[in-house]
């Protein structure tokens, strides 16, 4: 399997992949679809949080089509190494800040400056995604912008309703076997 950038600066180029089995990078069509959901409100000149980096893809997406500022988190020296790798192939490091720590003990800690979009995409069958929202939403103004989105990528048969009283699903997709939710403020 081969990922790519799809559009903007770095329209093209390929991106490794972490070895073995702990990630599981988003399929390009799903990517595509996934910046075309999104407005470009969303990503022209924006900060963006890839929470699970994994390979970097959807944070160097988004700053192959413009936004300001991504920071990539995760917790494995693999996964680090690789996205740090695609960022250079990519020529976007400039843009970039890469965090070597677990998310949930990410989440805990201040954040000066809110993001705009904030992408969680954790291993699956673990039912993290619900710890990361749980984190999310208990320090929302120091991670979320005012009119900031959390978008989630999990398989389907993960999702569950969840009570948050700060965010709101407002729209969900299928493509096979990955679900994107899109969560804005209440």
């Amino acid at each position: 399997m081969a990922i790519r950038v799809i559009s903007g600066t770095a329209k093209g180029r390929k991106l490794k992949l972490v070895p073995g089995d702990t990630t599981r990078p988003i399929m390009d069509r799903v990517k595509e679809n996934l910046f075309n959901l999104v407005s470009a409100d969303y990503v022209h000149n924006n900060r963006w949080l890839d929470l699970f980096g994994g390979t970097g893809s959807v944070g160097i997406e988004a700053l192959s089509r413009g936004a300001a500022h991504v920071t990539f988190v995760d917790k494995s020296r693999t996964a680090i190494r690789v996205i740090r790798d695609n960022l250079i192939a990519t020529q976007l490091s400039d843009k970039a800040t890469i965090r070597q720590a677990d998310a949930f003990q990410f989440l805990e800690k201040p954040n000066e400056t809110p993001f705009d979009v904030v992408y969680i995409a954790p291993p699956q069958y673990h039912g993290m995604w619900v710890g990361a929202m749980i984190g999310v939403e208990q320090a929302l103004d120091q991670f979320v912008a005012s009119d900031g989105i959390v978008i989630v990528q999990i398989d389907p048969k993960e999702y569950m309703e969840m009570t948050l009283t700060k965010l709101k699903l407002y729209k969900q997709r299928t493509y096979g076997t990955t679900m994107l939710c899109f969560y804005e403020r209440v």
